[in-house]
């Protein structure tokens, strides 16, 4: 049964008349007839009465005209949806985001956002860091996220690169390194670490750079969040390695750059499911997204 079928019965029972209905319809009267035939046999019930001048409708016929009105009543109304979620005049855009701060200022994207297309709710997630933001884009659970960038991205994923930040070393301002225009990972790898937890992205590109100059550092604090991390390093408790932007602006530690790392610089990027097209709202905010972000300077 098509919808096509549904609008041609419909012509017939409200005109009352073959002739009629087809020019409503704008096809042929033989083309009519066929489809109005081929529904009957569908439904194996006559709905129509032909006579010479008139149609009439059978007790079926009465009866599927109230169901067949509702039915294109409801696919009007699901196009209609589909067109307004098109046209981001409704619709929904999950995304998470890792800590931003100033280097993408997300807060006024997304306000900037809501007051371009106030029709689109925003589920915004955060929290868990990148690991659990990635694999919720890959399970279909976030559209979009902001995230540190992986040394390797899951199948199935695409990565837009919004900044990079080289790595540096964070330490007390009475730390012997402190004033040191330079340091290199194996000057530093003596001193107790504090990171973020096992299976964090950054604690994953810090553990590949101190494995890949054969070095194994000491971690004796952990935690989640990078004020916490950063409290820590100014008390003097342990040292950090952490991108630029986190640190920039506390003014109770230092941050000394290093001669080397043997990883490419921390990376921030948009991720999104590559078999999971974006909806037009998250298509639009991740536009802006890219927009707004160093990487379009």
């Amino acid at each position: 049964m098509e919808l096509r079928q549904l609008e041609h019965f419909i012509a017939v029972a409200e005109e009352r008349h073959f002739t009629n209905a087809a020019a409503r319809c704008h096809i042929a009267q033989s083309a009519l007839s066929r489809s109005i035939g081929m529904l009957e046999r569908e439904l194996g019930s006559q709905l129509l009465v032909r006579t010479s001048r008139v149609v009439e409708l059978t007790e079926c016929g009465r009866q599927f005209l109230g169901a067949a009105r509702d039915t294109l009543d409801a696919a009007a109304a699901a196009r209609a949806v589909v067109d307004d979620v098109r046209g981001l005049r409704r619709g929904t855009v999950s995304v998470g985001s890792v800590p931003t701060f100033r280097l993408v200022h997300l807060p006024a994207i997304l306000a900037d956002f809501c007051q371009a297309h106030p029709g689109i709710e925003i589920k915004l997630v955060g929290g868990g860091g990148s690991t659990r933001l990635i694999e919720a884009v890959r399970t279909g659970r976030l559209e979009l996220a902001l995230v540190t960038m992986p040394p390797r991205l899951p199948r199935h994923l695409d990565a837009t690169v919004l900044a990079t930040q080289p790595y540096t070393f964070v330490c007390s301002p009475d730390h012997a390194l402190a004033d040191e225009e330079s340091v290199a990972l194996k000057s530093v790898v003596s001193e107790a670490f504090v990171e973020f937890p096992i299976g964090a992205a950054l604690r994953s590109a810090n553990d590949t750079a101190f494995a890949a100059e054969g070095l194994e550092r000491r971690v004796v604090f952990e935690a989640d969040q990078a004020a916490v991390i950063l409290d820590i390093v100014a008390e003097g408790l342990a040292v950090a390695v952490m991108p630029r932007y986190l640190a920039a602006e506390c003014d109770r530690v230092r941050l000394v750059p290093f001669s080397h790392m043997p990883i490419a610089p921390w990376t921030l990027a948009a991720v999104t499911s590559t078999p999971r097209p974006l909806s037009a709202g998250a298509r639009a905010l991740l536009d802006l997204v890219v927009a707004r972000s160093p990487s379009a300077t």
